[in-house]
């Protein structure tokens, strides 16, 4: 019997049992969740070397997320753009969230790689080659035309079963466009399909809840594994914890610095209520470290507290788990990649750095936002610009702490790109944004809040999109006040 290991798992089960409990009383969920993430950290320390039993309970959890990746956005991509109403519509909002989703990871490549360059992370290391132990991420590595090749499905069930996002993305675009297509010609015919669609998005939506529900339990046993198996950091040990505090600083800097930024002179709003109003899906995806588990609380807060217009905010934030992206495919690819550079003393030229930058920019499209996905983006990264996979390996005792700041970075970025182009497009309703209204997710419907102040006189009626084929739901409710 290993009691050890015995021991561990009993301190497990013990929290679990506090968890529930604090649960049943109805305990702040964020304040929940980070304090599992401080017992884990605990349980970890104390039961080095013992982790084996609590192991399966992480990867559990793992495997419900990566289970709901595929039905989550295959229903949220067919069902955003069923409610669009128009291919003309898809063009306008489509293009737009596919902009603003990619110049938010082209703007974190530049500003980490300025970052680095200007620190000279990872100099003073004096690291050799050949000391790591490379075997697993040698199956993380895609070549650069595979990735582009992969873009491209070629079995569908197979293309789900793998949870490869763009082929699922673009096999979705394909039904719904078609959906579009017919009903532009007979909308009867194809009703049932658009509202069989609408019902399983919320029936989807609430079954990913049930998994959310579970991340303080997740959180706790993957953090104390995660401690548990650390290996003795030595004289890198230092290095990588700058490497750590430089990657909280820049997500923390790209997520309200940069974000408020476009969100002020873009979407004309204030970045601070802005941040105040989707604090609860930053928090879920920080816990979580799963843009797509994530994705419910985002769209939630972006329709209910922001007043992006579903057929927004239901497009873009799922596309957002996929592209963009860039906590996860332009911040930690670009600090890996410099850091390894200075550690090993490898001569690399402006040039190089330049074609680093595009790299990490190209690579954004299709990771799935899941967790572990930073590590896919930046073995392929480096594969494709001819750096050591070595970097990484060296780097992933660090790389699940890195990985909350870099989540939230991601779904910051989604819910920035989708009020963005709802301004653009006049689907952004201001009465919401400013407590003058809320909305009604069960009912798509926009409630006036009585005795509200108004804090902005000069309102303009923007009228509600023509629709060959609605629906009750949503279509045309968040459509209100825009800002003059």
């Amino acid at each position: 019997m290993n009691w050890s290991a015995l021991a561990v798992l009993s301190a497990v089960a013990a929290s679990y049992i506090g968890i529930y409990q604090l649960n049943r009383r109805r305990f702040n969920f964020s304040l929940l969740t980070l304090g599992a993430l401080g017992v884990g950290v605990g349980i970890g320390l104390l039961g080095r070397g013992h982790a084996e039993w609590i192991e399966p309970i992480g990867r559990i959890y793992i495997n419900l997320l990566l289970a709901s990746v595929a039905p989550l956005v295959v229903v949220s991509i067919i069902a955003s753009i069923t409610s669009l109403g128009s291919l003309e519509k898809l063009r306008t909002v489509g293009v737009r969230s596919f902009g603003w989703l990619m110049l938010t990871n082209v703007i974190a490549v530049l500003l980490t790689l300025g970052v680095a360059l200007a620190l000279g992370i990872g100099s003073g290391v004096n690291e050799t080659l050949g000391g790591e132990e490379l075997s697993v991420l040698q199956n993380s590595v895609q070549s650069f035309t595979d990735v582009v090749v992969d873009f491209f499905p070629v079995n569908v069930v197979g293309d789900l079963g793998a949870n490869h996002i763009i082929p699922i993305i673009l096999i979705s675009m394909a039904v719904a466009i078609a959906y579009l297509a017919v009903a532009r010609k007979d909308a009867k015919a194809v009703r049932p399909f658009r509202t069989g669609i609408e019902a399983l998005r919320l029936v989807i939506y609430k079954a990913v809840g049930y998994v959310i529900k579970l991340t303080p339990y997740a959180v706790l046993a993957l953090t104390a594994t995660v401690v548990a198996n650390s290996v003795n950091l030595t004289d890198k040990f230092w290095s990588l914890l700058g490497l750590l505090g430089v990657a909280w600083a820049v997500c923390f800097v790209d997520t309200y610095l940069v974000n408020g930024v476009l969100l002020r002179t873009a979407a004309n709003l204030s970045p601070v209520a802005f941040f105040r109003k989707i604090a609860p899906a930053q928090l879920t995806a920080f816990t979580t470290q799963s843009s797509v588990g994530s994705l419910p609380v985002t769209t939630s807060m972006l329709t209910g507290r922001v007043g992006v217009h579903p057929e927004v905010a239901h497009f873009t934030a799922p596309l957002g788990t996929s592209i963009g992206m860039p906590g996860c495919s332009g911040i930690w690819p670009i600090l890996i990649a410099v850091w390894g550079i200075n550690a090993y003393n490898l001569n690399y030229s402006i040039q190089d750095y330049l074609v680093l930058a595009l790299l990490a920019t190209i690579v954004s499209i299709g990771v799935a936002g899941v967790p572990g996905t930073a590590t896919v983006a930046a073995a392929t990264v480096l594969a494709a610009a001819g750096l050591p996979l070595e970097f990484i390996a060296v780097t992933l005792p660090i790389s699940m702490i890195a990985d909350m700041a870099r989540t939230a970075t991601n779904v910051t970025a989604a819910a920035t790109s989708a009020t963005i182009v709802a301004r653009q497009v006049g689907l952004l309703n201001d009465d919401i944004f400013d407590g003058r209204a809320t909305f009604d997710e069960e009912t798509g419907e926009v409630i006036p809040v009585p005795d509200a102040v108004v804090t902005t006189p000069h309102t303009v009626a923007i009228p509600l999109p023509t629709n060959p084929d609605p629906v009750p739901v949503a279509d045309g409710a968040l459509v209100g006040a825009q800002r003059s």
